[in-house]
């Protein structure tokens, strides 16, 4: 069987924020870069969106910036569902870098952890693999994000970490009711911004629901 193959996004990039205007309906998906993965030390570089129409929209953040009006408006809505894999990251740097509190959200990562139980693999690209039936490449997930001018690579692989994350979570989201665990998930979903603000005040790696 042939795998198929990546759709070739329309990829919109901005400087900063989303422009005025600009409208999604009832859910997004989500993804974002940063210089590493300790947003107290690494910053924000991009934000990538899309309304699951194939089309993606990249945000360059900045250093130093600290405001998005656009992009926390839309963020904050709470009548359109943010998607991510991994929501705890991107959630905590959003917070952190612009002070957008994220609502509402569907994390596919936390979604596959309990729909699939029969394995351990939950990254990004095993869902889409699973799920979906396409083959995404990682290959840029270490690169600069920093720099001024982002490579064609670089957009490519942005995009497309937001491109199947509608499909992704509407195949969760039937796998979660068959296995009885729609509610749960949803408790684990609300409970990310006390996590993510444990994560911050520096409760990243202590389990405070542990006996020890």
């Amino acid at each position: 069987m042939t795998t198929p193959k990546i759709r070739t996004p329309e990829i919109h990039l901005y400087k900063n924020d989303l422009p005025d205007g600009l409208e999604f309906k009832a859910a997004i998906a989500v993804d974002s870069e940063a210089m590493g993965l300790n947003p107290l030390r690494d910053r924000l570089c991009v934000v990538q969106l899309s309304g699951g129409d194939g089309v993606c929209h990249l945000v360059q953040i900045a250093q130093g910036q600290t405001e998005a009006p656009n992009l926390k408006r839309l963020m904050e809505d709470d009548d359109i569902v943010k998607i991510f894999h991994y929501a705890r990251f991107d959630v905590m740097i959003l917070k952190h870098a612009l002070g957008i509190h994220t609502n509402p959200v569907f994390c596919t990562k936390i979604g596959s952890k309990l729909a699939r139980t029969y394995t351990d693999k939950h990254g990004y690209k095993d869902v889409c693999r699973e799920l979906v039936g396409v083959d995404i490449s990682k290959e840029q997930q270490s690169s600069d994000w920093g720099r001024e001018t982002l490579s064609e690579d670089q957009k490519m692989y942005a995009a497309t970490d937001v491109l199947y994350l509608h499909q992704v979570r509407e195949r969760l989201m039937d796998m979660l009711a068959r296995e009885g665990r729609t509610e749960l998930a949803q408790k684990c979903f609300d409970f990310l911004h006390a996590r993510t603000d444990l994560d911050l005040l520096g409760w990243s790696e202590n389990d405070i629901f542990a006996h020890k």
